[in-house]
C-alpha cells in the first residue's frame, strides 16, 4: 500500500518520532509518499496513495483535507502536537500496535460532511471547502452586522464580531469556544453561532446539513476576515456568499469504537466531577 506522510514544520524534539514512524510503515511493508520529497501539493500527490497520515495537531488535519480533496482518501491523524482531538493515534516507542492496524486495514472510516462557500470575489486559488467552519470576522474595533437567509429566508441580524457556520465535525472547535452546541459528528446538522453577539437574547442555531445560507455584513471599516479552517481571506461590506454543503466529505480513520467520545472525555475534560470518581 502506498501511504502519504503529511506534516508542516516539526521540531527537532519530534524528528525522532516521524523516523520511528517511517521505520516501523516501511516494516509493515508500506510504500511512503513523504510531504516535501515526493509531493508539495494537492495536484502532485501520487494517483495510488490508499492512505493519508496527518502528523500534527487538528490545524495540520484541516490542512491535509487541502491535499485529498475529493479522492475520498482515507485520512488518519497522528498526534504530533498537542489537543489533536482529530488525532487518532500517538507515536510512542513500544505501542505502535496500530500501524499494523493501519495497514492491514482494521478501522473503520466515517464520511464528515464538509462545508462549501461560493462567491464572485473569492480569488481564483482559493479552495473553497472547510472541515470544521467557516467564520466571518471583524478587522477592526467596530462590530459586525451579519444578514443570513437561510434557504431564502432571511433572519434578524446578528450584532457581533462575527459569526460561524460550522459542521457537526467543527462542533468541538471554534464553534464550542463561542458556545455551540457539541454535536455527534454523524449529525446531519451545522452550527450557526454568533461571536461576542451584542444581544442577550441571540443563541446558536442547528440547521439541517442541506440547508443554503446568504450571508453579507455591514461593518465601520468596510472590511472583515473570512475564513475556512486556518486559511483567511480579506473581504469587504457588500460582498455575497452562498454557504453549502459539500458535494462531497472526507473518510475519517477511526481506530476506536468510541473514538469521539473517548477525545470528549479525555482531551475536554468532559464528565470531570469529583463525584465520578468517589
Amino acid at each position: 500500500m502506498k501511504v502519504a506522510v503529511f506534516f508542516r514544520e516539526l521540531d527537532k524534539w519530534q524528528i525522532p518520532s516521524l523516523e520511528l514512524l517511517e521505520r516501523e510503515l516501511a516494516a509493515g511493508g508500506a510504500e511512503l509518499c513523504i510531504h516535501g520529497r515526493d509531493f508539495t501539493s494537492w495536484s502532485d500527490l501520487p494517483e495510488d496513495v490508499g492512505l493519508f497520515l496527518s502528523l500534527g495537531g487538528d490545524g495540520t488535519f484541516l490542512q491535509a483535507l487541502t491535499y485529498v480533496r475529493e479522492r475520498q482518501i482515507p485520512v488518519a491523524g497522528i498526534n504530533f502536537g498537542r489537543l489533536g482531538f482529530l488525532t487518532t493515534a500517538k507515536v510512542e516507542e513500544g505501542r505502535l500496535g496500530w500501524v499494523k492496524d493501519l495497514l492491514e486495514g482494521r478501522y473503520t472510516t466515517e464520511t464528515r460532511d464538509i462545508l462549501k462557500i461560493s462567491s464572485d470575489v473569492l480569488p481564483v486559488d482559493f479552495y473553497p471547502y472547510a472541515g470544521n467552519e467557516i467564520t466571518i470576522q471583524r478587522q477592526g474595533a467596530g462590530m459586525l452586522t451579519v444578514d443570513l437567509k437561510i434557504n431564502g429566508r432571511p433572519i434578524p441580524p446578528y450584532w457581533a464580531d462575527g459569526i460561524v457556520i460550522a459542521t457537526a465535525t467543527g462542533s468541538t472547535a471554534y464553534s464550542m469556544s463561542v458556545g455551540g452546541p457539541i454535536v455527534v459528528p454523524s449529525s446531519k446538522v451545522l452550527i450557526i453561532a454568533p461571536i461576542a453577539p451584542h444581544n442577550l437574547n441571540v443563541r446558536p442555531l442547528v440547521a439541517p446539513v442541506d440547508s443554503q445560507f446568504e450571508l453579507r455584513f455591514r461593518s465601520r471599516e468596510g472590511r472583515a476576515s473570512l475564513t475556512l479552517d486556518n486559511r483567511s481571506v480579506e473581504v469587504k461590506e457588500g460582498d455575497v456568499f452562498r454557504i453549502t454543503k459539500g458535494e462531497y466529505g472526507f473518510r475519517y480513520v477511526s481506530l476506536s469504537e468510541n473514538g469521539f467520545f473517548n477525545a470528549l472525555r479525555t482531551k475536554l475534560l468532559w464528565g470531570e466531577d469529583k463525584r465520578n470518581f468517589e
